[in-house]
C-alpha cells in the first residue's frame, strides 16, 4: 500500500485586497483542492475594496465593499479567522501563532499584512479626536466623532489626505488640509497640475495650505482636540484631525522572525516574491520588490498575489517573475478627475513638455514626449477622458501629435483617437494587467470582467472596455445588471410590471443569462430584483413583506432583522418619528426602552431618535413595546424613505408662512416603506429661510406665500448636491400628486444603488426631460404613476407590527439557529458618557491594543 502523502498547509497572513487576490488565484488553479489554507484576519470583517473606501460615506455600505463572493471560503475550504492575526513566526518550527493563541504548521507562509498610516510624531497626535483614514473602523470612527465636531483638519494632502479630506466636508465640517509638501498630490502631478487642483480644491469651500507642516496638536484639559499648531508658526482651530501622511510596510513580523527587510522598510523579496527564508512569501505594500521599491497601489499587490500563486501551483515563472509595475493611477478626488501615468514629471533626460492650461475651468494637462515623439508620461487635472488610451500609448509614438492631443474637444479638429489606435498588447487593465487582445476575445463587458476580471479592479478602465467591445464589432457594451441578467435595472422593473412576474426565480429562470438560468444569482441582483419586487407588491398581488419565503433570501444584510447591524454585532432600532413631531408620552416609552434594555440612545439629524445596542433576540421584544406604544419602522435599515424633516412652521415661527409640519407628516406617512433603488429623504421647510434643509434632500419642499416649492435631486454625503426647483407655488394637492409621479418615474427608470441626484444627473435631458414627464405628461404615463403610488399607500402595512404577531417570523431572530435561547456572548459593552458603547479592542500604531 502506498503511504498518503500529507497535505501542505498554506498559511496566509492578511486578508486585504491583495490577500483575496492571491486566494482566488490560488483557487483559479486548483491549488486550494490540494492544499489546506489558513487566513489569519486582523480586521474583523473579510476583505473589502479599499481603493472605494470613500464611497461609504455616499452611501456604499461596507456589504457594497466586500470583495469575497458568497460561497467562495466554504467551496474551497479556505479557514477564515477573523480578528486574529498572526502574533509571532518560528522558522525553525515552521509554525505561526495567532494572538488568540492558536499554532498552525505550514509548509508555505505567504504575508499580506499590508501597510500602516504614517502618523507623524507630533506632540498631542494621541489626544481624543486624532484619527487615521485606512479601514472600514476608522470611517466608523470618524463619522460618530464628527457629529459633534464643527471643524475638521487632514494631515496629508495626497490621495487619501483629499478622499477623506471630501468625506469631512461631507460630514458637515469646515475642512482643512494641511500638506508639508509645496502642492497637493505631489507624488502624482507636477505643479502645474498642482495649481490646478488646488484652485479647484479652494473653489469648493475647502481651505488649503501647502508648504507646512504640523508642529503639534493641541487639546483641552480633558484631552480633547482644539487645534493645531503649524511649522511657520501659524495655529489651526479644528475639532477633529485626520492624519493622511502616507503609509509604510508592516513588516514588524518579518522583523521579529528574523526576514531581511530593507533600510527604509519592506520585507525583501526576490522576482518570485519569496523572501530571504524560501518558505515564506511576501506580497503587496508589505513587500520590497525585486527593483528596490514598495508598490503602495492595489495592481502590483494583484501581480505579486499572481505570481506566488503560480509558483505554488508549479507554473514556470523563470520568463515573468515580479520585477515592477505600471504606478499610472487614475481616479476621481473630490468631484475632480486626476490622472498620472508613466514619466509624469519629465524626469528622462531630454524629455520636453507639453501643456495645457484651462485656469477658469480647472483644466491641466501635460504630456511628456521624447526627442522622437516618443510619448513618455502625463498628468491629467479636470478632464482625464483620454487616460485610457494615452497610457497603453506609452513607449510608442502617438498616431497624432501630443500638441493636439492636449487641446480641448472641438479645438483644433482632433481626429478620433479611440481604441483602434492601440496595439493588442497594450495593458488596458493596470489592476489585472489586461491587455486589449485579451478584452477583445470576448463579447460582452461581463464576459470580460468573467473571464479577465478587467473592469472589477478601480474601475477606470471599464470606459475604454466598453468604447473597445464596441469598436471591435462586438456590439455595445453590455449594459446588464450583472453577470446573471442582460438587462439593467430600468428594464427588469419593466418586465417584472409587464409581466408580472412575482417571484426572484421565476425572473431568473425566464429572463436570466444563459449560464445563469437555473443558478442562485449574486448579492448585485439579489436584493435589486427583491426592491422592485416590494417596489410592485400591491400591482403584482404578493406579499410587499420582505422576509416571506423567497423575499427572505434576497435581502441585504440589514433586511435580514429588519434593523442595522452595528461594529460589534448588535443592532440599532429606530422608530418612526414623522416630520419629527413626538409626544411626550412617546418620549418617556422611548425612554423607558432603552432603560430597561441597556441601550444607547442618540438624536439624529433626521429628527429621530436611534437606540443602539439591541443583541438580535431582544428586537422583538423592543419592537413589541414600541408598537403597543404606536410606533412603526423607521425603515433605517432599508433602501426605501428615511424620513421627511420639518421646522416648526409658521405655527410657532413668526417667520413662518406655510404649515410644514402638517405637510412634513402627511408626506412622511403617506410614502413610509416605499421601496427604492436607493434611500430617499425628504425635508419641509416653512419659509425662504431654510431651516429644514430642504434643498439637500431627494426630494425637498420650502413655503411660499403662495403655496409650495418643489426641489429634487439634491443630497449630503460625500459628494453633495444642492436639488433643482421642479415646479413653485403648488398647492396642497398638486404637491402631492407631483411628488408621487416623481418618486414613481426614478424608481422605474433609476439604476441599481443611484440616488435620485446622481439619476437626474444621467437620464438623457436631465431636469428638463423630468419636468416634461411629471409636469407635462410628455410620455402620457403620470395617471400610471399616480395608480402605482396609490397601490403602494392603500397596501402599507408596518413591517414590525406583522412581525411580532405571528410566531412563525419570530423564529429567525436568534444569534445562534441550534441555541435559540442563547444570546450571542461577543456582544458587549462598557459604560461611557452615562450610556453604553461596544467593547472592542483595537491596535495602536505600536501594537499595544486600547479600547
Amino acid at each position: 500500500m502506498t503511504p498518503q502523502t500529507p497535505t501542505p498547509t498554506i498559511v496566509v497572513v492578511g486578508h486585504g485586497m491583495v490577500g483575496q487576490r492571491f486566494l482566488e488565484a490560488l483557487a483559479e488553479r486548483g491549488v486550494t483542492s490540494r492544499a489546506r489554507v489558513v487566513v489569519l484576519c486582523e480586521e474583523p470583517r473579510p476583505a473589502y475594496d479599499r481603493v472605494r473606501l470613500t464611497s461609504y460615506f455616499s452611501g456604499a455600505t461596507p456589504d457594497d465593499l466586500a470583495l469575497v463572493p458568497p460561497g467562495f471560503l466554504a467551496a474551497h475550504s479556505i479557514e477564515l479567522r477573523l480578528g486574529d492575526p498572526a502574533e509571532s513566526i518560528d522558522r525553525a518550527a515552521r509554525t505561526v501563532t495567532s494572538r488568540a493563541g492558536v499554532t498552525f504548521g505550514y509548509d508555505t507562509l505567504v504575508l499580506a499584512t499590508g501597510s500602516y498610516p504614517f502618523v507623524p510624531p507630533v506632540p498631542g497626535k494621541d489626544a481624543t479626536g486624532c484619527f487615521v483614514y485606512r479601514t472600514i473602523e476608522d470611517l466608523l470612527a470618524i463619522e460618530e466623532y464628527a457629529m459633534t465636531a464643527r471643524t475638521g483638519a487632514v494631515v496629508g494632502g495626497g490621495l487619501l489626505g483629499l478622499e477623506a479630506a471630501g468625506a469631512l466636508k461631507g460630514l458637515g465640517l469646515d475642512t482643512h488640509i494641511v500638506e508639508f509638501a509645496p502642492r497637493l498630490m505631489p507624488a502624482q502631478v507636477d505643479e502645474g497640475g498642482g495649481a490646478a487642483l488646488l484652485r479647484t480644491v479652494e473653489s469648493m469651500g475647502l481651505s488649503v495650505r501647502t508648504g507646512v507642516g504640523t508642529s503639534a496638536v493641541t487639546a483641552d484639559a480633558d484631552g480633547n482636540v482644539t487645534g493645531m499648531t503649524l511649522s511657520d508658526g501659524s495655529s489651526l482651530a479644528t475639532d477633529l484631525v485626520v492624519f493622511s501622511a502616507g503609509v509604510r510596510p508592516r513588516d514588524q513580523l518579518a522583523r521579529d522572525a528574523g526576514l531581511a527587510v530593507g533600510e527604509r522598510g519592506g520585507v525583501v523579496v526576490d522576482a518570485w516574491c519569496r523572501t530571504s527564508d524560501p518558505a515564506v512569501f511576501a506580497i503587496g505594500e508589505c513587500a520590497l520588490a525585486a527593483d528596490g521599491r514598495v508598490y503602495g497601489l492595489v495592481a502590483p499587490g494583484y501581480e505579486m498575489a499572481v505570481t506566488v500563486a503560480d509558483v505554488l501551483a508549479g507554473a514556470d515563472r523563470e520568463e515573468s517573475g515580479f520585477t515592477g509595475a505600471d504606478l499610472s493611477t487614475k481616479l476621481k478626488l473630490l468631484g475632480v478627475d486626476v490622472a498620472s501615468f508613466g514619466d509624469a514629471h519629465g524626469a528622462a533626460p531630454g524629455s520636453l513638455g507639453v501643456v495645457y492650461s484651462d485656469a477658469r475651468a480647472g483644466v491641466y494637462k501635460k504630456l511628456v514626449v521624447g526627442q522622437d515623439g516618443t510619448l513618455l508620461g502625463g498628468v491629467l487635472v479636470g478632464d482625464a477622458d483620454l487616460y485610457g488610451t494615452l497610457r497603453p500609448l506609452t513607449g510608442s509614438v502617438p498616431p497624432v501629435s501630443p500638441e493636439r492631443l492636449v487641446l480641448p474637444a472641438g479645438v483644433g479638429a482632433l481626429p478620433a483617437l479611440g481604441p483602434e489606435a492601440l496595439p493588442d498588447d497594450a495593458v488596458i487593465c493596470s489592476c489585472h494587467n489586461v491587455t486589449k487582445g485579451a478584452i477583445c476575445a470576448c463579447s460582452s463587458l461581463p464576459e470580460v470582467k468573467k473571464c479577465t476580471k478587467a473592469g472589477t479592479g478601480c474601475g477606470s478602465c471599464v470606459k475604454t472596455v466598453g468604447r473597445l467591445l464596441t469598436a471591435h464589432g462586438n456590439g455595445p457594451a453590455d449594459q446588464g445588471l450583472c453577470g446573471c441578467f442582460p438587462y439593467t435595472r430600468s428594464e427588469l422593473y419593466e418586465i417584472v410590471r409587464t409581466l408580472r412576474v412575482g417571484s426572484y426565480t421565476e425572473l431568473l429562470d425566464s429572463h436570466g443569462r444563459e449560464g445563469a438560468r437555473g443558478g442562485d444569482g449574486c448579492e448585485a441582483c439579489k436584493p435589486t430584483v427583491g426592491s422592485i419586487i416590494a417596489s410592485l407588491a400591491p400591482e403584482l398581488g404578493v406579499s410587499g413583506y420582505v422576509l416571506d419565503g423567497e423575499q427572505a433570501a434576497l435581502q441585504d444584510t440589514n433586511d435580514h432583522f429588519l434593523a442595522n447591524i452595528q461594529r460589534n454585532g448588535s443592532y440599532s432600532i429606530v422608530p418612526r418619528i414623522p416630520g419629527g413631531e413626538i409626544t411626550p408620552e412617546k418620549l418617556i416609552v422611548i425612554g423607558e426602552v432603552a432603560r430597561d434594555f441597556g441601550l444607547y440612545t442618540k438624536i439624529t439629524g433626521g429628527q429621530r431618535i436611534d437606540l443602539f445596542g439591541a443583541r438580535v433576540d431582544q428586537l422583538p421584544l423592543i419592537w413589541t413595546r414600541l408598537v403597543d406604544a404606536g410606533f412603526e419602522s423607521g425603515h433605517a435599515y432599508g433602501k426605501s424613505l428615511r424620513t421627511v424633516k420639518s421646522c416648526v412652521g409658521r405655527t410657532w415661527c413668526r417667520y413662518g408662512v406655510q404649515d410644514s409640519v402638517r405637510m412634513a407628516i402627511d408626506l412622511e406617512l403617506r410614502y413610509r416603506g416605499l421601496r427604492s433603488p436607493h434611500k430617499l429623504k425628504s425635508a419641509v421647510s416653512g419659509c425662504a429661510r431654510e431651516c429644514a434643509e430642504a434643498r439637500g434632500k431627494d426630494f425637498g419642499i420650502i413655503a411660499t406665500a403662495n403655496g409650495w416649492n418643489l426641489y429634487v435631486g439634491g443630497n449630503g454625503g460625500a459628494n453633495p448636491r444642492h436639488a433643482d426647483l421642479l415646479a413653485q407655488d403648488l398647492d396642497d394637492a398638486g404637491l402631492v400628486r407631483l411628488i408621487d409621479r416623481f418618486l414613481m418615474f426614478y424608481i422605474r427608470t433609476a439604476d441599481r444603488l443611484e440616488r435620485t441626484s446622481a439619476w437626474l444627473e444621467r437620464i438623457e435631458g436631465g431636469l428638463d426631460h423630468v419636468r416634461d414627464v411629471v409636469v407635462g405628461d410628455s410620455l402620457g404615463i403620470c395617471a400610471e404613476l399616480e395608480a402605482l403610488m396609490a397601490a403602494h399607500v392603500a397596501g402599507y402595512r408596518d413591517e414590525w407590527a406583522e412581525t411580532i404577531n405571528d410566531p412563525e417570523r419570530l423564529r429567525r431572530f436568534v444569534s445562534f439557529v441550534n441555541a435559540p435561547d442563547a444570546p450571542d456572548p461577543s456582544v458587549k459593552f462598557v459604560p461611557e458618557r452615562d450610556q453604553v458603547k461596544p467593547d472592542l479592542v483595537f491596535l495602536t500604531l505600536e501594537g499595544a491594543t486600547a479600547r
